[in-house]
């Protein structure tokens, strides 16, 4: 098969992504014209230049909700879903490049989104625009569309389809090849109880990810360690606090995670008399996948995980913020009056935050043999099936639409983590296959 991306399309694809890297892009407070803040809508501007210039007609959201690009014409779109935001860099001493300036060491490129998502999504770009350099005639419209809120609420793309004609197939360049076929539904809540006046926690982390640090520096903190001892959990401590010490997954791998926060709470339970906390010593412990609290809930699309990632106590409530990730099949509504009965003997009830309904597009469709059979083909991995996802992405968000890409299965994973960096040779065997397949599914 002939290669479509050459080098100095690799090249410049690089140099683009460095470009769009050094624009910060997580969420901030809102502004005119810049709803998630003015970082985000900086990227959104910088991402629609880039698309012009490259020779994409494009169209910017003047409210600064999304935009697109799209070369071809006719009335079928080929989606390309991608987002221009990112989560904070967090410690910058952890880094040994800068986040936002998009550095490439040892043949990888460093950088805040350099996976999740910028690169895939330059990878993309430049896999279309191989296409066009090489001259080949598009039958339908293929459409760049950027969200802007992926990793909060996903607001960007809820204006988009509120506003904009829908896709009639597509991909979205934000997980792992092969790809995924069906994403778990997911659900972010709270559950909310009475407060106290025997402690004070303000534990507040991001819904999606396991918590690997939780720091007590409330009274009866040698009570409180002694519990930790008799749980051989790891903490360090000084004169003021107490530090749990966990180790952080994306919550969608929740139970491969060691969560800080749920450790500390198992701890204070012994310490304190408090029924919010026995929900944590007594019932949920540490079972990522919520079996001791709503049974053995899975399907084909895999178990429920069920995260914990923050927790606040104060005199007037009681809240923590819960991630579920509920497999394909199962009934929702069932599934949360199962959870508030469950919780109530805590004093605790279930509050609404967000939902993202499940994605499910089936493995005998052409979209996903298409895909598949170039995978396979550019790859040599014959054995390769498409996969399930507790993960979230905004293939879900769109009709007929699949995660594909952008890492490859032997990709080491940094999304959220610090030295977020994609070796290159991954991201150029990732542009040949978009470009591979976007040719088998958009010309003639």
């Amino acid at each position: 098969m002939t290669q479509l991306v050459n080098e100095q399309e690799q090249q410049e694809a690089v140099k683009t992504l460095e470009r769009l890297i050094s624009v910060q892009s997580y969420n901030q407070p809102a502004e005119d014209g810049a709803p998630f803040g003015r970082g985000i809508r900086n990227a959104l501007d910088e991402m629609m230049k880039i698309c012009d210039e490259l020779g994409f007609k494009t169209y910017e959201d003047p409210d600064g909700y999304y935009g697109y690009a799209e070369v071809g014409e006719g009335e079928k779109v080929f989606g390309v879903i991608c987002h221009l935001d990112t989560v904070p860099a967090g410690d910058l001493a952890t880094w040994d490049h800068d986040p936002f300036k998009g550095t490439v060491v040892n043949n990888a490129i460093y950088g805040r989104g350099s996976q999740d998502d910028k690169g895939p999504g330059i990878a993309a770009l430049y896999a279309v625009k191989a296409l066009m350099d090489a001259g080949y005639h598009f039958n339908q419209r293929i459409r760049f569309i950027y969200g802007t809120d992926e990793e909060i609420l996903w607001r960007g793309i809820a204006q988009y389809n509120k506003k904009e004609s829908q896709i009639d197939i597509g991909i979205s360049p934000d997980a792992e090849f092969p790809l995924i076929y069906a994403e778990k539904g997911l659900e972010q809540a709270y559950l909310v109880g009475p407060g106290t006046d025997k402690l004070h926690i303000s534990l507040k982390n991001a819904f999606n990810a396991v918590p690997d640090k939780a720091v007590y520096d409330g009274p009866k903190q040698d009570e409180v360690k002694a519990a930790l001892d008799r749980h051989n959990f790891k903490y360090t401590s000084d004169d003021k606090s107490i530090t749990v010490i966990g180790k952080s997954v994306h919550a969608m791998l929740a139970p491969e995670g060691t969560n800080a926060v749920l450790r500390l709470a198992i701890a204070l339970d012994e310490v304190f008399d408090f029924k919010p906390l026995d929900f944590f010593g007594k019932l949920f412990k540490e079972d990522a996948t919520g079996t001791n609290v709503l049974g053995d809930v899975k399907d084909e699309s895999g178990h429920l995980t069920f995260n914990i990632s923050s927790l606040e106590i104060n005199e007037k409530e009681t809240r923590m913020q819960i991630d579920l990730r509920i497999p394909v099949t199962v009934d929702r509504d069932k599934l949360l009056d199962k959870l508030n009965e469950n919780v109530a003997p805590y004093e605790l009830k279930y509050a609404p935050f967000d939902y993202v309904a499940p994605l499910y597009v089936p493995k005998d469709s052409k979209l996903i043999q298409t895909l598949m059979e170039v995978y396979k083909d550019q790859t040599g991995d014959t054995t390769a099936t498409p996969q399930i996802s507790g993960g979230a992405t905004f293939a879900r968000t769109m009709h007929n639409c699949v995660a594909f890409g952008g890492m490859l299965p032997t990709t080491p994973d940094y999304m959220h983590q610090a030295n977020e960096q994609w070796p290159l040779p991954d991201m150029f065997k990732a542009m040949e296959i978009f470009a591979q397949a976007i040719k088998k599914l958009c010309v003639d």
